[in-house]
């Protein structure tokens, strides 16, 4: 157990002129991890000093990023099964306070909206038009054209509040949503434009993969086939590859989103939070840090 006495003691010395004083400090508060960041909120409100209010506010940032790292690196760990999961940690690095039930009953309420008007015999196409119609008209998500590099259209919360986000932010809900309903929706990982795929298995042989069609989240659910991702990589002049049209896994969707954001930061500027989101994408990736060449992936 925390002991608040010491605690408090501890944050007192967090302004100590001494260098070494101040490590010290530093480093006790930190290993007491979570536990302490109430203590350290309520120093910092009372806190006259900006350079103790400045450094309070560091290892509270620090403390909480810490457990953003461990919870990312259970989840990948643990196998990515949980989308929803994987993103709801994203998001705690820039709302490490959020309600995140909010956004898991957002969630739900769309889907039992959906639920409510799904007749049992709908084919894939009328199920995803009931998915449109509540998702887009009557909920009002759409994509963000007017500001694209704007970081929080990657934040799920964010996404609920202002209803719009990128390609894959509204893909990721939109899928989550579908696969709630038992309908397969699942994402695939087109270079610079996120899509969906209905998938089905009793078409295996008919079709490569099994899927169907294609849906466009960022274009209000828009349906389209095989042909236009053919011509849509001739654009990018990019060669064939099976990875281009197939669904991809979790952790691929999280270290896009991940991407995403270092590439919404880099256009911000904001370096801090570009070296700590690379922190967390070598956790999924074990590679060299993004972006290796300056692409941007949306």
């Amino acid at each position: 157990m925390i002991n608040p006495t010491e605690v408090n003691s501890l944050i007192r010395l967090l302004d100590d002129p001494d260098g070494e004083i101040f490590e010290h400090v530093h480093q006790k508060l930190f290993s007491y991890g979570p536990e302490a960041i109430e203590y350290l909120e309520q120093a910092w409100e009372q806190a006259f000093d900006p350079i103790q209010q400045e450094r309070i506010a560091n290892l509270v940032h620090e403390i909480q990023f810490d457990i953003v790292k461990k919870d990312l690196q259970l989840w990948h760990q643990g196998g990515a099964f949980d989308l929803l999961q994987g993103i709801l940690i994203i998001n705690r690095y820039q709302y490490p306070d959020l309600d995140e039930q909010k956004v898991i009953n957002q969630i739900e309420a769309i889907k039992r909206d959906i639920w409510i008007q799904m007749m049992n015999e709908a084919s894939p196409a009328e199920q995803i038009k009931l998915i449109n119609h509540v998702f887009y008209n009557i909920y009002g998500f759409s994509g963000n054209t007017t500001n694209h590099q704007d970081p929080q259209n990657s934040y799920i919360s964010q996404v609920f509040e202002t209803k719009k986000g990128n390609q894959i932010s509204l893909a990721i809900i939109y899928s989550i949503i579908a696969q709630k309903l038992d309908i397969p929706v699942y994402g695939v990982n087109l270079p610079q434009h996120f899509i969906l795929a209905y998938l089905d298995d009793s078409l295996q042989s008919e079709f490569e993969g099994g899927i169907l069609f294609y849906i466009n989240a960022f274009n209000k659910g828009f349906i389209f086939g095989r042909r236009d991702v053919d011509m849509f990589l001739k654009q990018l002049n990019l060669k064939f590859d099976k990875q281009f049209y197939e669904p991809c896994s979790n952790t691929d969707i999280i270290r896009r989103v991940l991407r995403n954001l270092i590439s919404s930061y880099e256009h911000l500027g904001s370096s801090d939070k570009v070296d700590e989101l690379n922190e967390l994408l070598l956790i999924i990736e074990g590679s060299s840090p993004w972006p290796p060449n300056g692409e941007i992936k949306m």
